[in-house]
C-alpha cells in the first residue's frame, strides 16, 4: 500500500509552542491485522450455539478496520482517508509515542497529515483523547517522525516517561511565558504611549514583533507541511498590515488576544480530557506480590496472572483480581457508583478500584496491558477514529471557507480605492479586519469541543461511547431492542427443577448434562455446572463436543450420545404429554428448561430461571420518559419471556436465533432508529445491524468489540442517561454552530460598513471561540441520575 499525502489544514488556531524533543523512545511490537478473542468460537451456549457461526464475520475474520455504521448522509464513520480495510498490509511494527501540545481535535489530525504521508509509514492515528501518537511502519521511521511533528509545531515523549508534579508545573508556566511577557510588554506600551505617543509607537511596534516572531514560525511551518491556510498565516498577515498601515497598537493587541484564545481553547481540551487522564493515574506504579509468605514490591508491568498481591487499605488495585478475602472496594471511578462493593472471597475485582477497609490479598487475573482499564482506554482510543458525520462536514467547509474569505479580504482591499477612488488605508484596514473576522477557530472546535466534552462526560458516568459519530446516532435513538437474559435479567441463572425420567437419578442427569456443558460460559450452562458441583454427582468427562445451531449441545459420554437440547428441538413422541404438560407449566412461570437426552432417549428435565435486574424496571421507565420505546428480543421460549414482559411492560419477540434477531432489528430499524443492546457472542450480528449496538459492561470480548458503545458500569438505567447525554451533546453543537457563524455574519456586515476594528475583529474571533468552548464545557458538568 502506497501512503498518500493528505495537505488539509488544521484551521484550528492551536499550536505547540514547545522546544523539540532531543530524543524519542518507542514501543515497538509487530502490528496485528485483526484480533481473535480466546475460545471465541469454542462452545458459548446451550440456547443459542450457532452463535458463533452467524457472527463469524465479526468474531472470526481478521480484519484491519473497526466496526462502523453507514451515517444518513451515506458517509462511513472511519476518519478521512483512512487506510482500506482490504487493501493489503506489508509486514510493519507499530511505533507508539505521546504527543504534547495539542488543543484541539483539529491539531491531533493536522499531526496525522503531516505524519502519514511519510515513506514507510502504513498507517498513522493521532489520538486526541489519550494524547498518543501511533503509527504502522515497514522500518525504523524515528527521527522522520520527529522531524515531520516537530515542523507542525508539536513535541513526542516516550509514553513511559511519565512527569512528576515540579516538571508540569514548569511545562505549564513555560506555556504561559509568551502571553504573560506580551501582556506586560502591551502595559509598558501604553503607559509610554500615554506619556510619549512617538515612543509608545516604537513601544508598540517592538511589541508586535515579539509577539509575532512564534506566530510567524508556526504560519511558515504549516504552510511548507502543506496547510498555507491556517489561522497563524491569517495573524501574521493582519499584523503586519496593521503595521504597514500604523495601527501599531491594533497590531500588537491582534497579537495578545490571539494567545489569550489558544491559553483558554488549551484550557477547555484539558478539561475534556481529565476524565480519560483520571483513568490512566488509577494504576499504580508498584504492587506488593507476596512469594513464599513473603511480601516485595515491584513494578505493576511484572505482574502476572496467578501471581498473589497484597492490598492495603487506601491502595489501588494494579490489575483484575481475584480476591481471596471478604473486603470493599470502591469502584467508582470505574463505574460511577459511590457506594462501596462489599465482594466476597474468589470474585473478581477490576484494577483502579481502591480498597477501603482492610489488607487484602488477591490473585492476578489480568496480564499488563489487558486489565479493565486498559480496555476502556482501548476503546477511547478507538473512538477517537470515528468521528461524526457533521465533525467531517465542518472540517470540509471551513478548508473552503479560510480562502474564500482571503479572497474577499483581498477584493476589500483593492475594490474601492480602484474602482471608486476610496482611500487605500481605510479599505486596507477593513479587508485586514474581514480577514480576522474570517478566522475559523470557533467553527472548526464548535463540534470536536462539543463531543469531546459529551463524551468525556459520559465516562464519567459509567459509559462509554465509541466516538462522536456513535454520540450523534445515540441522540436519533427511538427505539430500543434489549437481549433478556445478562441484559434485562442478572445472567446468573439458577437450577429451580430437576425431573428425572426413565428411571435416571438426579445425580446422574446432571452429571451428564454438565459433562457436555463443561467449558461453556453461556448462563444457563454455568447454572447446570454449579448445580451439578452442589448435588456432587460422579464426575464424567465427555468427548466430541460440539454446538447444535440454535438448539443445544451434544457429546458422548461412556461411548453414549448425550444432549442437551431446548423442548422445541426434541424429536416428535419423544417426550410424553405429562412431560409436555410439567414443561409448560414451567415456562409459563417464567423457567427456561432444557431435556437432557441419551441415544435420543429423554431421562430428565432441568428447569431455571434468571432474576431481572433490580433497575431493569426503573431503567424501561425512564426510556419511556425520554419518548423511547423498548421491545425485548429473547431466544428464550415464549411462556418464559411472557412472563418477563409481562413483569416490565414491554412487548417481546421470543425464540429467535441470532439471524432471526437481525431479521428483527432490520424490521424496526425500517421504521425508526433501533439500538440493540446486548451482552453475548450472539447477540453481537444483532448489534452490529442495529444503529447502534450498545453493550452491557460485563458482556463476552465480541459484544464489546462489535457495539459502539458500553454500560462499563454494567447498570441498565444507564441507557436512558447516555441517550439524555447525546441529545444534549447533539443540541450544544447546533448552539455552537449558531454561535459561530451568527457572530461571523454579525461582525461581516459591521466590517464592510466600517463600524469594526481590528480589535473588535479579534475580540470576536476570540469571543466566540471562548463563547463555543464555555458552552460545550457545560456538558462535563451533566451528572448522573
Amino acid at each position: 500500500m502506497i501512503p498518500m499525502k493528505n495537505n488539509n489544514s488544521c484551521n484550528c488556531g492551536c499550536q505547540g509552542k514547545r522546544a523539540p524533543a532531543l530524543h524519542i523512545n518507542k514501543i515497538s511490537m509487530p502490528a496485528q491485522s485483526g484480533t481473535h478473542p480466546a475460545g471465541c468460537c469454542s462452545d458459548k451456549a446451550t440456547l443459542a450455539a450457532s452463535a458463533c457461526a452467524t457472527a463469524s464475520d465479526s468474531c472470526c475474520t481478521p480484519k484491519t478496520g473497526e466496526h462502523s455504521h453507514t451515517s444518513d448522509d451515506g458517509s462511513a464513520e472511519g476518519s478521512p482517508g483512512e487506510d482500506d480495510p482490504s487493501a493489503p498490509l506489508s509486514a510493519s511494527h507499530q511505533y507508539s509515542w505521546k504527543v504534547e501540545g495539542m488543543d484541539c481535535p483539529a491539531c491531533a489530525r493536522k499531526i496525522e497529515n503531516s505524519v502519514a504521508g511519510l515513506d514507510g509509514v502504513n498507517r498513522a492515528r493521532v489520538l486526541f483523547a489519550t494524547e498518543k501518537l501511533v503509527i504502522d511502519a515497514g522500518f525504523d521511521i524515528t527521527k522522520n517522525v520527529q522531524n515531520a511533528v516537530t515542523a507542525a509545531g508539536f513535541t513526542l515523549q516516550s509514553l513511559d516517561n511519565k512527569q512528576n508534579i515540579p516538571e508540569a508545573e514548569e511545562s505549564r508556566l513555560k506555556e504561559m511565558l509568551p502571553l504573560i511577557v506580551l501582556s506586560v510588554l502591551m502595559l509598558l506600551s501604553w503607559a509610554l504611549d500615554h506619556f510619549n505617543p512617538q515612543m509608545g509607537k516604537i513601544a508598540f511596534i517592538a511589541t508586535t514583533l515579539v509577539g509575532l516572531w512564534p506566530v510567524l514560525l508556526q504560519a511558515i511551518r504549516q504552510t511548507r507541511s502543506g496547510s498555507p491556510f491556517a489561522i497563524e498565516t491569517l495573524m501574521s498577515i493582519a499584523a503586519l498590515g496593521a503595521l504597514f498601515i500604523g495601527a501599531t497598537a491594533e497590531a500588537a493587541m491582534v497579537l495578545l488576544l490571539f494567545m489569550v484564545g489558544e491559553r483558554l481553547e488549551s484550557f477547555a481540551s484539558s478539561r475534556a480530557r481529565s476524565g480519560v487522564k483520571s483513568l490512566m493515574a488509577l494504576i499504580p506504579d508498584t504492587a506488593v506480590r507476596v512469594v513464599n509468605d513473603k511480601t516485595e514490591t515491584v513494578p505493576v508491568s511484572s505482574l502476572r496472572p496467578g501471581d498473589i498481591i497484597e492490598i492495603a487499605a487506601g491502595a489501588r488495585l494494579p490489575a483484575d483480581a481475584i480476591l481471596q478475602d471478604h473486603a470493599s472496594f470502591d469502584e467508582s471511578a470505574l463505574t460511577g457508583e459511590s457506594v462501596p462493593v462489599e465482594h466476597q472471597p474468589g470474585e473478581k475485582v477490576p484494577a483502579g478500584s481502591l480498597c477501603v477497609d482492610r489488607l487484602a490479598r488477591l490473585e492476578v487475573a489480568s496480564a499488563p496491558g489487558n486489565s479493565a482499564i486498559d480496555r476502556i482506554l482501548q476503546l477511547i482510543e478507538e473512538a477517537d477514529e470515528r468521528r461524526a458525520p457533521i465533525e467531517r462536514f465542518l472540517d470540509t467547509f471551513s478548508r473552503y471557507y479560510t480562502p474564500v474569505i482571503m479572497l474577499m479580504a483581498l477584493l476589500v482591499i483593492i475594490v474601492p480605492p480602484l474602482a471608486m477612488g476610496l482611500s487605500w488605508e481605510t479599505w486596507i484596514y477593513r479587508g485586514l479586519t474581514l480577514l480576522l473576522i474570517g478566522c475559523p477557530c470557533a467553527l472548526v472546535i464548535s463540534t470536536p469541543a462539543a463531543i469531546t466534552s459529551g463524551l468525556a462526560a459520559a465516562t464519567r458516568q459509567g459509559a462509554l461511547i465509541k466516538g462522536g459519530a456513535a454520540l450523534e446516532q445515540l441522540a436519533l435513538i427511538q427505539t430500543v431492542a434489549l437481549d433478556k437474559t445478562g441484559t434485562l435479567t442478572e445472567g446468573k441463572p439458577e437450577v429451580t427443577h430437576v425431573v428425572t425420567l426413565n428411571g435416571i437419578s438426579e445425580g446422574e442427569v446432571l452429571s451428564l448434562a454438565s459433562a457436555v456443558e463443561e467449558g461453556s460460559h453461556h448462563p444457563l450452562a454455568q447454572a447446570i455446572l454449579a448445580r451439578a458441583k452442589i448435588s456432587n454427582p460422579l464426575p464424567l468427562t465427555a468427548q466430541d463436543r460440539r454446538a447444535l445451531a440454535g438448539t443445544g449441545v451434544e457429546g458422548i459420554v461412556s461411548g453414549r450420545k448425550v444432549q442437551v437440547l431446548t423442548p422445541k428441538s426434541v424429536a416428535e413422541n419423544t417426550l410424553t404429554t405429562e412431560t409436555l404438560a410439567q414443561i409448560t407449566d414451567w415456562e409459563s412461570t417464567g423457567n427456561t428448561v432444557v431435556v437432557v437426552l441419551q441415544e435420543d432417549n429423554a431421562i430428565g428435565l432441568i428447569a431455571m430461571q434468571d432474576r431481572l435486574r433490580d433497575d431493569a424496571a426503573e431503567a424501561l421507565q425512564k426510556l419511556k420518559a425520554l419518548g423511547v420505546s423498548a421491545v425485548m428480543l429473547t431466544g428464550d421460549n415464549p411462556r418464559a419471556a411472557k412472563n418477563i414482559a409481562d413483569r416490565l411492560g414491554i412487548d417481546f419477540r421470543a425464540g429467535l436465533l441470532p439471524a432471526d434477531k437481525v431479521s428483527a432489528v432490520t424490521a424496526l430499524n425500517a421504521v425508526k432508529p433501533v439500538a440493540m443492546v446486548g451482552d453475548g457472542i450472539n447477540d453481537a450480528p444483532a448489534m452490529k445491524a442495529a444503529r447502534i449496538g450498545i453493550a452491557m459492561g460485563s458482556g463476552t470480548d465480541v459484544a464489546l468489540e462489535t457495539a459502539d458503545a458500553a454500560l462499563t458500569h454494567n447498570r441498565l438505567s444507564g441507557l436512558a442517561q447516555m441517550i439524555s447525554l447525546s441529545r444534549a451533546t447533539r443540541a450544544n453543537i447546533r448552539q455552537n454552530i449558531t454561535i459561530a457563524l451568527g457572530l461571523k455574519a454579525i461582525f461581516l456586515v459591521t466590517t464592510i460598513m466600517g463600524l469594526t476594528g481590528l480589535w473588535l475583529a479579534v475580540l470576536a474571533d476570540s469571543g466566540a471561540t471562548a463563547l463555543v468552548t464555555a458552552n460545550a464545557l457545560r456538558l462535563l458538568r451533566k451528572k448522573s441520575h
